[in-house]
């Protein structure tokens, strides 16, 4: 029996893990759970997975959760995320945004196994990660993309590039010229995955392409990284080695099969699935980084090293918040992420304390140049 703890239990992966947990009950159980506002949804997953530890990130729905759960142990604030994940083998990252990366260092510190669903912690963080990596704990990653890469390495010792898969999202066959009325409706409406808002954004950006090759450059310590448009989302990565063969995990676009591979890991375990039916008719089409620069910057963040890759992130947030909140264009998403990677300088502290100082600094920069309102 492995203990899970899930960070984010009521956002999109974490209530796909709970779908997975559900379905092997006699091989998982859970210990902690975690939201950060939704309490009922919290407290209605606790009752069904008899789970007595819980926490919410906002201090004020500590009352409701109380009486919603009267005999749990209850935690706020940054202590839900360490004192639920006391009891767990495995800890599922699935928050969305920085608070993710503390949870995330918090569990590698504490020697725990972290499925990692949290793009933040290694776009923003990934040299804090990486040390704390050193010091204990280890990552599986649930991002479809890179846990395919993870599994064609599987009894390999070397490669020789990374070709990730992206679908290209609502707009690739969309002309530039009319990317502009694209409305925060459209762009979260993605056409083959079922996502929280912020990640259809990027999906429907790219950015989420470029915020995945970061994460690749330190899931796999690799610069060699490239990706092709696959718009049917069937192969979900590809690795070639030294002699020219390439290996590529396919199945078709459901996310509790990433998530069941990080928690049965070294095992492919039994679960329901639509059979695939061949042939298949699958295209991979290039990239178009003139209309969908996003990867491009995110290389240029890379190779900039430092803190640029944490400028990125911060502004490719508070971009996407503004632009759902109807403050700025779809198109000024990615000229923001521009704009605050050629002016603001990198830093070469990447210690967490200068991740997290850095980040809140430029998000509420833009976010509040940009016409967003506290409380941030």
């Amino acid at each position: 029996m492995k203990n899970i703890a899930v960070l984010g239990s009521t956002g999109s992966i974490g209530t796909q893990t709970l779908d997975v947990i559900r379905n092997n009950r006699d091989v998982y159980k859970v210990v902690g759970l975690t939201c950060g506002t939704n309490v009922q949804e919290l407290a209605a997953q606790a009752k069904e997975f008899g789970c007595a530890t819980v926490g919410v990130a906002d201090e004020k729905k500590r009352a409701e959760l109380r009486a919603l759960l009267p005999d749990a142990d209850i935690y706020c604030g940054d202590e839900a995320l360490t004192q639920v994940m006391s009891e767990a083998d495995i800890v599922v990252a699935a928050i969305v945004g920085m608070v993710g990366l503390k949870a995330v260092l918090a569990a590698l510190n504490a020697g725990k196994t972290v499925a990692l669903a949290n793009k933040e912690s290694l776009v923003a963080g990934g040299a804090a990660v990486t040390e704390a990596l050193k010091r204990g704990g280890k990552i599986l990653p649930v991002d479809s993309e890179h846990s395919a890469v993870w599994q064609c390495l599987q009894g390999e010792k070397e490669f020789k590039r990374i070709i990730l898969t992206a679908s290209g999202g609502p707009f690739y066959f969309t002309p530039a010229d009319e990317l502009n009325d694209v409305t925060p409706e459209r762009a979260v409406a993605h056409p083959n995955w079922r996502m929280g808002k912020k990640i259809s954004v990027d999906s429907a950006t790219m950015m989420n392409k470029g915020l995945e090759i970061i994460e690749a450059r330190w899931l796999f310590d690799t610069f060699a990284i490239d990706y092709v448009i696959h718009p049917e989302s069937i192969v979900h990565s590809m690795v070639e080695f030294a002699d020219g063969s390439v290996k590529a995990q396919a199945c078709f676009p459901d996310m509790r099969m990433p998530i069941q591979y990080a928690l049965s890991y070294p095992d492919h375990a039994p679960r329901e699935y639509k059979p695939m039916s061949l042939p298949l008719n699958l295209r991979f089409l290039p990239p178009d980084e003139i209309k969908f620069p996003a990867p491009k910057l995110a290389r240029q963040a890379i190779e900039r090293g430092g803190t640029a890759a944490t400028v990125l992130n911060a502004a490719n947030e508070a971009a996407v918040r503004l632009f759902l909140e109807r403050k700025i264009p779809f198109t000024d998403i990615v000229l923001t992420v521009e704009t605050a990677l050629d002016k603001e300088l990198s830093d070469e502290d990447v210690s967490a304390g200068n991740i997290f100082e850095t980040h809140n600094r430029v998000y509420r920069k833009i976010y509040l140049n940009g016409g967003g309102e506290l409380p941030l």
